[in-house]
């Protein structure tokens, strides 16, 4: 019997097309090698002679500088790293970057957050943007699932903190992540890797560069294909889920047609199949935290079927028991142009770029073997275009200046679906007659359509004046004037024909079904003006060393809650306005072999846009939307050093405490297990949902001469790090079921290699020590607890080479 599909079989075909340009015809000279970072310090992943001591440059300011002479708290992740640690997914990069905390409950509902800022523990909403920026080769993504397709052929990854505007093309509070891929080469070039693992794992990775017209056409090709079976199974459907699929390919014209100007067309396109998400159930609570029982709880409804047995919690045997079907599958694609002019002593540059996102899921929203909710679902079709314009400086005058402009245009169709199974009547309304209860919702099903839309129009600038050798003033300001629109629609598409019925039973059942999915029809729009900027003042005191002080006033555009609303809220959420105070130090010791870099900031954000999770009356359906709340602070302390002692070993260490705490919040949502005692609480001074207190990383590379291998020298390396996050709670109403335990996760590689990179063997395993923990913990009004659980250990090997 065939084991694999025809799409199947169509990635593991790409795999090995990618993979051809491995003969010796091909085999070149790259013409150099990409510096490599581990957050700010110059950590090289096995170190060779042209590693060592090589600065860092980064473009966070849009312009090639050292990391070292740039007064922003960033870290800079190069591509040795990223090999080195296998981390090729943002999910993955956040254990080695502390201050980035990346959870995802699928994709379109990933939470990224910086300094514990940035976005909500809940479902995402079409009609509001998260606070971290996401940009590739200068390119925002105006959707946070599209950061969660495989990164392909990258040069350095840079992770921003605090508020970014003044430089970069879309506003944002809370930091941006800044990727750059390799650029197409002149002279051959050729790298690419397999790699096998348990669960069914395999990888391929290949890119190749070369000239096309000596000196004026360079072309790069790259893809990279990724399959795993699933961690968990599923009782009910006898079959594996959380399986991971996911094949990319990216290409760019390199088109230099003088010295002064260069032309750099880019297209890619990645697909992304998943058989998730399967909820596991972790915990149960039949009571109230005051030991009275919670009225219609989850084990009362589940002794209504005697055919039904309550679920056994044993939430790392990462065994489900879904019967609805359930996916998460998206298409990511798009084409960008970029201009860069040398005009003297300034460069012009112009991005223009326009991309899809295609989002095609299915859910389970009960998680039981019951047929109660059989779908419960929002597919998106985004489209979004933007163009920058900026002008940069590229003199070593005193003054040094970037001015732009930047327009965004976004449309979100989203498509919505709710349907009930023939167990959804008595699971729900055990008081109401059977007949009725059958009759509202066995088979019936509702759609919605939404269509926000974004016009965001921008300029912006800032200047450097280093006023003395010493001290340098930088300020800036942006100007953005953004327009919002969109409806919302909800309508009844299935379900027995209620003119079939009995009057009393029929009129009844309608009011069931408007109970549960109410039919809806309005639109809004708004228009907003605001003003950001920052001020920094930093003092090269020594050759080394740098201090700087920063204050910086962001926006976070405002937003539509295109849901099925409660009445009396407003469809329209109010923009944030943010103040971040910060104080930093960069130094480098011992002839630069030790890098210590030190930043301490406080963040006051008004009108926070916050997640307002609800259960909808006598129902099971949960109703989400946002809505401002007064305040909240954010306050912490970023630490990273790095110690080189040699050309064959380094080491690293990075922490981050995060005080990320509601200043202002009376009005709060009560958590499940105290709702006898009342619909609100207030959480003012409680952690935000998501955000972990205290975050660490280490990690190591050594590596030791072996001897030659056919004329070439052969040297053996190892790696390893190890990623520690403090407890933190994950429901928006801080209930003490959603509070999940610390955690630590160790990696580890070992192999050998020639120093010209022609051949690299290494084995490695990922949660080394096999670790179970959390993802996230949400608890129902029912009393179930439903977890994401944290991947196992895995273990496999890489074959890489480079030409």
């Amino acid at each position: 019997m065939n084991r694999f599909s025809p799409d199947h079989r169509l990635k593991l075909l790409l795999g090995a097309g990618l993979m051809l340009p491995v003969t010796p015809a091909f085999a070149a000279e790259t013409a150099t090698e990409y510096a490599t970072a581990v957050t700010e310090a110059a950590v090289p992943a096995g170190l060779d002679d042209s590693d060592y001591g090589n600065e860092i440059i980064v473009s966070a300011r849009r312009r090639d500088e050292s990391a070292q002479d740039v007064p922003i708290a960033l870290s800079v992740i190069g591509a040795e790293t990223l090999e080195a640690t296998g981390n090729y997914t943002l999910t993955q990069v956040q254990q080695i970057v502390p201050s980035l905390q990346v959870f995802s409950f699928n994709p379109r509902n990933t939470n990224i957050n910086i300094r514990g800022l940035g976005s909500n523990v809940a479902l995402t909403n079409d009609g509001l943007e998260n606070g971290v920026g996401f940009y590739i080769d200068n390119v925002y993504y105006g959707r946070v699932g599209q950061t969660q397709f495989d990164l392909v052929d990258l040069q350095q990854i840079e992770v921003l903190r605090g508020p970014q505007g003044t430089l970069f093309g879309k506003n944002t509070t809370s930091g941006a992540i800044n990727i750059t891929s390799k650029r197409p080469s002149f002279d051959p070039e050729f790298s690419g890797e397999a790699s096998v693992g348990d669960y069914g794992y395999y990888q391929l990775r290949a890119s190749a560069s070369g000239g096309l017209i000596d000196d004026l056409l360079a072309v790069r090709l790259s893809g990279s294909v990724t399959e795993r079976r699933g961690f968990l199974y599923n009782d009910t459907q006898k079959e594996r889920a959380q399986d991971y699929s996911n094949w990319s390919v990216r290409g760019q014209l390199l088109f230099t047609p003088t010295a002064d100007l260069e032309v750099k067309i880019i297209g890619d396109f990645s697909r992304q199949k998943q058989n998730h998400v399967l909820n596991i159930f972790a915990n149960y609570f039949g009571t109230y935290d005051n030991g009275a029982i919670i009225p219609n709880n989850f084990a009362a409804r589940a002794a209504r079927f005697p055919g039904y047995s309550f679920p056994t919690i044993d939430p790392f045997a990462r065994r489900g028991e879904a019967d609805g079907h359930y996916q998460s599958n998206m298409d990511g694609y798009g084409v960008s142009g970029q201009v860069d002019w040398e005009i003297g002593a300034a460069k012009l540059t112009s991005i223009t770029a326009y991309r899809w996102w295609d989002w095609n899921p299915a859910n389970d929203g009960d998680s039981t073997a019951l047929p109660v909710i059989t779908k419960a679902q929002q597919a998106n079709r985004q489209r979004q275009f933007s163009q920058e314009i900026r002008l940069a400086s590229d003199s070593d005058g005193p003054i040094n200046y970037v001015v732009g402009a930047y327009y965004f245009w976004q449309i979100i169709r989203g498509k919505g679906a709710t349907a009930y199974g023939p167990a959804a009547g008595l699971w729900n309304l055990p008081a109401v007659p059977v007949a009725v209860s059958n009759a509202a919702l066995n088979g019936f099903e509702a759609n919605s359509t939404s269509d926000p839309r974004t016009r965001s129009y921008a300029a912006f600038g800032q200047f450097d004046w280093k006023f003395t050798d010493q001290l340098t003033l930088t300020a800036g300001l942006r100007f953005t004037h953004e327009k919002k629109d969109g409806s919302f629609n909800q309508f009844h598409v299935a379900g027995i024909d209620l003119a079939t019925q009995p009057l009393a039973i029929a009129t009844a059942a309608l009011a069931i079904r408007n109970q549960f999915n109410p039919l809806t029809s309005y639109s809004t729009a708004f228009s907003d003006d605001s003003l950001s900027g920052l001020a920094t003042l930093s003092w090269q005191f020594s050759d080394d060393a740098l201090a700087y002080a920063t204050f910086s006033r962001g926006n976070k555009s405002g937003g539509l809650n295109l849901t099925a609303l409660p009445v009396g809220i407003d469809p329209d959420v109010a923009p944030e306005k943010v103040d971040s105070y910060e104080l930093g130090i960069k130094s480098q010791w011992l002839d630069r072999r030790v890098t210590l870099n030190l930043a301490g900031y406080w963040t006051e954000i008004s009108d926070y846009q916050t997640a307002i999770t609800e259960q909808v009356p006598n129902t099971v359906n949960v109703r989400q939307y946002i809505a401002n709340i007064p305040g909240v602070r954010s306050r912490g302390v970023e630490g990273d050093l790095s110690f080189a002692p040699s050309e064959r070993a380094s080491f690293y260490a990075s922490v981050a405490y995060a005080d990320t705490t509601y200043s202002d919040y009376p009005n709060a949502p009560q958590a499940p297990e105290r709702l006898n005692l009342g619909a609100i609480q207030d959480l003012t001074g409680v952690q935000l949902p998501g955000v972990p207190k205290f975050t660490y990383t280490l990690g190591g590379d050594v590596s030791a001469p072996l001897g030659n291998l056919g004329g070439r020298d052969l040297s053996i390396y190892a790696h390893a790090d190890y990623s520690h996050r403090s407890s933190f709670n994950t429901s928006s109403s801080d209930s003490r079921y959603g509070d999940v335990p610390a955690f630590g996760i160790a990696n580890a590689r070992i192999g050998f290699k020639t120093d010209d990179g022609l051949l690299d063997l290494s084995i490695w395993a990922r949660n080394l020590f096999d670790k179970d923990y959390y993802q996230t913990l949400s608890p129902a009004v029912t009393g179930i607890v439903t977890a994401l659980i944290g991947e196992p250990r895995t273990i496999g090997a890489t074959l890489r080479t480079k030409l």
